[in-house]
């Protein structure tokens, strides 16, 4: 058995090819010095699939300036990629802006909703209705019950959550009408 040194294992490491630098990564490195900054701010290489190079644009008029050059930044690209595009596709489809940083989704618990009435809402047996009539009379006893001790908004005096009075000094109806 031979022993090899590190540096010859290392080298036939490189020469494989799931080690070798991959073209859209490459493409990544050079992409602003080829398109120009004021082209690199508004476009992000997205991938290669089937020799097809996907760009995002930052607008459809970005997309479509570059559909009309794309020739010759064809040209440009195949100079610094080992297996040369065939073809480069620009839409909007998946342009964030990387300068904006999204916002995340708070979600807000139902405890925390100004609408929020507890966890004491009872609920009765329910039994289907005979009929349209005993439904609706079912819910108003039902919504009734809710509402009683209430504060009345001072608008249009309707029960209104505490937490509603709190933000926005109104029930949501009249906060809304506001908008």
């Amino acid at each position: 058995m031979s022993l090899k040194s590190i540096n010859d294992i290392l080298g036939v490491l490189e020469k494989q090819a799931k080690w070798q630098e991959q073209p859209f990564q490459r493409l990544l490195k050079f992409w602003p010095e080829v398109v120009g900054p004021v082209v690199a701010a508004n476009t992000r290489p997205l991938s290669i699939q089937r020799d097809v190079l996907s760009v995002a644009t930052s607008s459809a008029a970005w997309a479509q300036n570059l559909t009309f050059g794309r020739s010759s930044l064809l040209l440009k690209l195949n100079k610094n990629l080992p297996t040369p595009l065939v073809d480069i596709r620009f839409s909007t489809v998946n342009w964030q802006n990387p300068s904006v940083e999204r916002k995340q989704q708070q979600t807000v618990s139902p405890h925390e909703h100004p609408s929020y009435l507890g966890d004491e809402i009872s609920r009765p047996d329910v039994t289907p209705p005979k009929n349209v009539n005993a439904a609706f009379g079912s819910w108003t006893k039902i919504m009734r019950s809710r509402s009683h001790g209430l504060p009345l908004c001072p608008q249009c005096q309707s029960p209104t959550p505490p937490g509603e009075l709190q933000r926005w000094e109104v029930c949501s109806v009249c906060a809304a009408k506001k908008f």
